[in-house]
């Protein structure tokens, strides 16, 4: 497979960076890493939440750039059918296409209130009210996902697109110790134990400490 570049920004803050980053991995695509700093000015914007930015993920690939996480795995979907990126089954697909859908284009407070920060955990935490409603909605497509195909991932036996999409959160839940259902809770513990997410959690854990107000409490 030929080699391609995926621009990426915080390992430790960077949600879409990481989702970018395992369907690369989940496709089999070989990838050169290009990491925008963290003083760009519009990096800085997109980690705050301030402002919407297509600097990252970004995957170039003989001649295509492809930006925004879903367009990188209808791509790579494309490219590498055997890899199972979906499911095989038609309407298992369709429905791994909407909840990876809806996790891409929702759950705004659930962002704004618990951002992603690999490197702490706490073991009590404020919960905004307004995210409330977004955590029970992602608990209930877990719960239907798992209970339809069995487990341990969402849609079946192996990672598809949907466990990167939900991947960012489960560790969410987890730095921010959110109560969950035994379920839950039991899923976001094979996305911890990943071996890819293992081996991004050790990449953010070595990175710089630049970005002083995503520190912050918010």
């Amino acid at each position: 497979m030929a080699v391609a570049e995926l621009t990426l920004s915080s390992k430790n803050y960077s949600s879409w960076s990481l989702r970018g980053w395992l369907l690369c991995r989940l496709a089999g695509l070989e990838v050169v890493e290009r990491m925008i700093a963290l003083d760009d000015p519009e990096n800085r914007a997109e980690l705050l939440l301030l402002s919407p930015s297509v600097l990252v993920p970004r995957l170039t690939h003989e001649g295509a750039s492809v930006w925004d996480t879903l367009a990188i795995a209808e791509y790579l979907h494309e490219l590498y059918p055997q890899a199972g990126l979906y499911p095989a089954d038609r309407i298992a697909r369709a429905h791994c296409r909407s909840v990876s859908g809806e996790i891409h284009s929702g759950f705004s407070n659930l962002r704004s209130a618990l951002p992603m920060n690999l490197k702490v955990r706490h073991e009590k935490f404020p919960i905004f009210p307004g995210a409330r409603p977004d955590i029970e909605r992602i608990e209930t497509i877990w719960a239907e996902c798992l209970d339809r195909y069995g487990g341990p991932w969402l849609f079946g036996q192996k990672p598809t697109v949907a466990d990167t999409m939900f991947a960012p959160v489960a560790e969410r839940f987890l730095t921010y110790a959110v109560t969950l259902s035994p379920a839950s809770a039991a899923y976001c513990r094979t996305i911890n134990d990943w071996h890819l997410i293992r081996e991004w959690i050790d990449d953010a854990r070595r990175e710089p400490d630049e970005v002083e107000e995503l520190d912050y409490e918010f």
